[in-house]
């Protein structure tokens, strides 16, 4: 073994360390090698592939071993959470939420580092390299808006091979208040909400630019106030637009919690901005909404175990449908497989509804006692996990595009 690399992908719930490519002086023939020939230390080896390349195509014959690992392995998760300061969670104009519009905050999760140790034929390697499968892929910088006073440090992922002429899609997705801090990477790491859009199987179906900001303060508050980062993003967009094959007619907002919220609040500030938004366990005061809005392209996800946006957004749902606007409502059970998904998806799609309130039927986003007997914002944060890897839903929100 000449070198090893630590390999992370993202799931809902963060960053983890899923496998490790070897890196051999001479060829190696895969007829010749088992899992049982290697063992990685505190961690369970689920399969084993040879490649003559760094992407990891099999090949019979190759200079590379890649050793798949079991993701939920205690230790496979690297995403390091630090919780909400005491003194914001009391804030009595919040109510007991992340604090209020443009308190500075600092609660970002943090990465551990990627590592592991191999031991093969009685030789020991530890990794050495890291490779990040798709968040790799994004590139960081910073926007300076003159309009609001905000810098915006964001995150943005473009189309691999773009073709000439041709304009993509563009998918805000906004963090929660638990990653408000001045990590700008946090936001991919935290959660699967920015990079589920950019994986190679999404980008083969939907290619589009993803963009996703990290906020330095609270951007919204339970009192249904936004900061000026709302203009200060849209703006950003604007820039965007001017510099990348950006197609303006197919903008899409995202956002868990706080970032859902900042959706809501964008959509009532400017209807006619998103051609679509997809609203992930977040609420706002219904009576801020505007018959102005019952043409909105929305897709609702929330638990029935979130005591906040389950009722919120209920009650948002009922307001837009007042309006006018049609809704789609289905109670789905958050651990379907991928077919139970799409079978779920086509019933309610066939409603051709422009309003659709998806909730996760009452503990069915807990895999465990411990997590539903958690108490708190359990089913709010559990919700997370499992919002972005509904592929009918993504794929739903790319066919809407503006007249």
């Amino acid at each position: 073994m000449q070198e090893a690399t630590a390999i992370t992908r993202v799931f809902g719930d963060g960053m983890r360390l899923v496998a490790v490519r070897l890196t051999f002086r001479h060829w190696v023939d895969a007829k010749t090698l088992s899992i049982g020939q290697f063992k990685v230390a505190g961690r369970t080896i689920t399969g084993l592939t040879v490649s003559n390349s760094e992407d990891g195509r099999e090949t019979a014959r190759g200079h590379y071993v890649t050793l798949a690992l079991n993701p939920y392995d205690d230790g496979a998760l690297l995403t390091v959470k630090k919780g909400r300061p005491a003194s914001q969670s009391k804030n009595d104009p919040a109510k007991n939420g992340p604090g209020k519009v443009g308190d500075k905050n600092d609660s970002a999760p943090t990465l551990k580092a990627a590592s592991a140790e191999i031991q093969t034929d009685g030789a020991t390697i530890k990794t050495e390299r890291v490779a990040n499968l798709v968040f790799d892929d994004f590139k960081q910088y910073e926007y300076s808006d003159t309009a609001t006073g905000k810098t915006v440090r964001y995150n943005l992922f473009a189309p691999k091979n773009p073709a000439a002429g041709a304009r993509y899609p563009l998918v805000l997705f906004m963090h929660d208040a638990g990653v408000t801090g001045n990590i700008v990477t946090a936001p991919l790491y935290q959660g699967n909400g920015a990079i589920a859009w950019a994986t190679p199987e999404a980008q083969a179906e939907n290619p589009c630019f993803v963009l996703a900001p990290e906020y330095d303060e609270i951007i919204v508050d339970d009192t249904s106030t936004a900061s000026n980062y709302l203009d200060a993003t849209l703006n950003l967009i604007r820039a965007l637009i001017q510099d990348h094959p950006i197609d303006d007619k197919r903008l899409y907002t995202t956002g868990q919690s706080g970032g859902g919220m900042m959706s809501i609040a964008m959509n009532i500030k400017y209807p006619d901005f998103f051609a679509a938004s997809y609203l992930a366990t977040c609420q706002w005061n219904a009576k801020l909404l505007t018959p102005a809005m019952k043409d909105l392209k929305w897709w609702i996800t929330v638990s029935e175990d979130d005591s906040k946006a389950f009722p919120g957004q209920t009650a948002i749902t009922d307001k837009l449908a007042s309006f006018g606007a049609k809704v789609a409502r289905g109670e789905w059970n958050a651990l379907w497989t991928a077919d139970e998904f799409q079978q779920a998806f086509a019933k309610m799609d066939d409603e051709h509804a422009n309003i659709n309130f998806v909730t996760f039927s009452k503990g069915s986003v807990f895999k465990t006692a411990a997590e539903a007997n958690a108490g708190g914002a359990s089913g709010h944060n559990a919700t997370w996990k499992y919002a972005y890897n509904i592929a009918p839903i993504r794929a739903w929100i790319f066919r809407q595009k503006k007249a």
